[in-house]
């Protein structure tokens, strides 16, 4: 083979390999931002299975909190339904951001509940509802160290994907930018919640 022919192999197979090595790259950070999004998605679960016990649990002593009680139930049914509706779409930012709102509002409702709760001597005495109250303020830390992460590989992935000359690559192979996990606030944590002495 002639020192010309091996150079022109040389100069067509080194951009090609690096474009394979580069997609290859593309494709673990993706994949390491969908199981930190799939980290939030099980802390979620556990949240959303957390809350009707807490309103069953809270049902007969809040009883004249009806409306209270509904709101956080129609909370958690948006949640939940915007749970399914995010699941894998990691990357995509208006499943990601109704998910974020429905949260945003869940996490409302659960502050005038547990607000209310606070009121009632008798329900903070209640083993149950101390309990539930426990499990979810722990979720609600698992949740929020869960978030980071994800926005962590976010970050990272994006940087992957957005470096240049990679992000020819990216752009010819269909990588997208992620969206990060913004905090996200409710009309109902905004209000004052009403207590009944």
């Amino acid at each position: 083979m002639s020192t010309g022919l091996i150079i022109l192999l040389v100069v067509l197979v080194a951009p090609l390999f690096w474009a394979v090595v580069r997609f290859n790259a593309f494709v673990a950070a993706r994949n390491r931002l969908e199981n930190a999004f799939a980290q939030i998605d099980v802390q979620l679960k556990r949240r959303h299975d957390l809350v009707p016990n807490l309103v069953t649990a809270t049902r007969a002593y809040l009883a004249h909190e009806r409306e209270t009680l509904e709101a956080v139930t129609a909370a958690r049914q948006r949640a939940v339904a915007a749970q399914v509706a995010s699941a894998r779409k990691a990357v995509g930012g208006a499943a990601l951001a109704a998910l974020e709102a429905a949260e945003g509002e869940l996490g409302g409702q659960l502050g005038r509940l547990l607000a209310l709760v606070e009121s009632y001597p008798e329900l903070r005495a209640d083993d149950t509802v101390a309990r539930l109250t426990e499990e979810l303020s722990s979720t609600e830390n698992r949740i929020a160290f869960a978030r980071q992460a994800f926005n962590d590989q976010v970050l990272s992935y994006n940087n992957v994907i957005e470096i240049f000359p990679a992000s020819l690559v990216a752009t010819i192979t269909g990588f997208r930018r992620a969206a990060m996990m913004r905090a996200t606030h409710s009309s109902a944590e905004a209000a004052a919640v009403p207590v009944t002495l």
